[in-house]
C-alpha cells in the first residue's frame, strides 16, 4: 500500500514551482502506476494551487470513504488513518502556502501603491 495522496501533491507542486528534478519526479510516478484516475491523476496534473487544494480535497473525500468501510481488524487499517492524517497535515501546508504567497501578491501591491504615492506621475 503506497501513500498516493502524497505522490500526487508532490507531482502536482512539482509542476506548479516548475521542478525539473526528473528523478523525482519518475519516483512520484513509478509509485502512482496504475493509481493514476480520479482525484489522485486529477491532483498529479495540477498546475495551479487552486487545482492543488480542489484535487487533494477530493482525494481527501475518497480516503476518508475508503477509512469509512475498512474493517478495523485489517493489518492495513491503521496505516490507513495515519495516512489521513499525513494528507490532512499536507492539505494544512498547501493552504499555508496559497496564503503566504497570496500575502506576497498583497504586499507587491501595496509597496507599488505607496511607491506612487511618493513619486506621483503625472499623466
Amino acid at each position: 500500500m503506497s501513500c498516493h495522496e502524497l505522490e500526487a501533491l508532490r507531482l502536482g507542486l512539482m509542476n506548479v514551482l516548475g521542478t525539473e528534478d526528473k528523478s523525482a519526479r519518475e519516483h512520484a510516478k513509478q509509485e502512482l502506476d496504475g493509481h493514476l484516475e480520479g482525484p489522485i491523476e486529477a491532483l498529479a496534473n495540477a498546475e495551479t494551487f487552486s487545482e492543488i487544494e480542489r484535487h487533494l480535497d477530493a482525494a481527501l473525500v475518497d480516503l476518508e470513504e475508503e477509512i469509512a468501510t475498512a474493517d478495523e481488524s485489517d493489518p492495513e487499517y491503521d496505516y490507513l488513518r495515519g495516512r489521513l492524517v499525513a494528507v490532512r497535515d499536507a492539505e494544512q501546508a498547501v493552504h499555508r502556502l496559497t496564503s503566504q504567497g497570496e500575502g506576497v501578491l498583497d504586499g507587491l501591491g501595496e509597496a507599488h501603491d505607496v511607491l506612487h504615492e511618493a513619486f506621483p506621475v503625472d499623466e
